[in-house]
């Protein structure tokens, strides 16, 4: 749940004194719009943009999709900037004729729905939908300790997400709504075992924060200042069950530890558990295996993965290779650095397989 905010901004002088190029980073068609592209529409996803009206928001979401791809338009990179390497789309091609499940994905603290593009683009490309939003608050150059402890927020945009996607002609007809899940990274897991129907007790956050002041979450909310004793816990500790969801995923979540023992036994829908790193290196905060909460152990229907040599930032889209010099000149997250040993594109291609295994047949071993 640490704060994954990547200091663009901060860049841009490093930037300024590197060799003249366009800085992408989200959607790029800059240099692509003169050129046609040889690739077939198969090769790649279709990708595109929608507005999430959300009730809750006084703003707009972004949200994007990925799909296979049924026509052919330009080639354009997505998630693509100095730092991290991109996916390649279809940008605004048709959705190839058929109907597919549909993930939700929810991006950790400080990251933004393009910067797993390198997820995205290989579900999609194996026959499953995706639908990426940005929380408002706790994305990319938008990431506040406060407005990001207000987790309620974050747990609503996922209906509000489906409702848009559902609702929306291009899309809706290609979707099996037997067939939806959710997937969430770091604080993004926070929402999804939130959204498959847990209920926290946020003083047993407020606890932990007293015990590990250091734990990387603990640390990004002390920084801005976040009581836990006067945020609001009825609105944090509600339920914010989303019934069209058919299971989830939750990839480092945080906060499983301050789940309520009776929401845990109430809930019955298959949920999938993934940590990045092994019992010795995992932070106490992300651990849901038996060595940490042993949420996995607690719940009726679960799958766990553990992926290592890894550690919580593997999981964040493979570095170019002057992505390291870059955050460190900037005195930024090492979140470039693996664990000795880690291949960051091998680990992709687990955590890939453990979730088409997942959706498609319900075993992701």
């Amino acid at each position: 749940m640490t704060n994954s905010t990547f200091t663009f901004d901060k860049m841009i002088k490093t930037w300024r004194r590197l060799k003249p190029a366009v800085l992408v980073a989200g959607l790029s068609v800059a240099a692509l719009a003169h050129s046609q592209t040889a690739s077939k529409a198969d090769e790649m996803p279709g990708y595109d943009r929608i507005d999430i009206q959300a009730k809750h928001r006084s703003v707009l979401v972004p949200g994007s999709v990925w799909y296979p791809a049924g026509s052919q338009t330009y080639r354009s990179l997505v998630g693509d900037n100095i730092v991290f390497k991109g996916a390649s789309v279809m940008l605004g091609a048709t959705v190839k004729e058929g109907k597919y499940p549909l993930l939700v994905l929810s991006h950790g603290s400080g990251g933004n729905m393009d910067g797993l593009a390198w997820l995205s683009s290989a579900l999609a490309k194996s026959g499953i939908m995706v639908l990426g939003m940005n929380h408002p608050g706790s994305t990319s150059r938008d990431s506040s300790p406060r407005r990001s402890a207000q987790f309620w927020d974050r747990a609503q945009d996922t209906g509000a997400a489906l409702d848009a996607i559902l609702a929306d002609p291009a899309y809706a007809p290609h979707i099996d709504q037997s067939r939806i899940y959710l997937l969430g990274f770091s604080l993004g897991g926070v929402n999804t075992l939130q959204n498959i129907g847990l209920r926290t007790d946020i003083s047993l956050f407020d606890e932990f924060c007293e015990k590990e002041p250091k734990s990387p979450g603990c640390v990004f909310f002390a920084k801005g200042g976040v009581d836990w004793k006067t945020v609001d816990a009825a609105k944090i500790d509600a339920s914010y069950e989303e019934p069209r969801l058919a299971g989830a995923i939750a990839v480092d979540p945080g906060l499983h530890f301050a789940m309520t023992p009776d929401s845990i036994a109430a809930q019955k829908k298959p949920v999938l558990f993934i940590n990045l790193g092994s019992d010795d290196t995992l932070w106490n905060e992300i651990n849901v295996g038996p060595a940490g909460s042993n949420l996995v152990g607690r719940m009726a229907n679960t799958q766990y993965v553990q992926i290592s040599p890894a550690d919580h930032f593997t999981f964040l889209a493979e570095c170019k290779p002057e992505g390291a010099a870059l955050l460190k000149e900037e005195k930024d997250d090492p979140v470039c650095d693996d664990p000795k040993g880690a291949n960051r594109a091998k680990i992709h291609e687990q955590v890939i397989e453990a979730v088409k295994r997942f959706i498609l047949t319900g075993n992701a071993s």
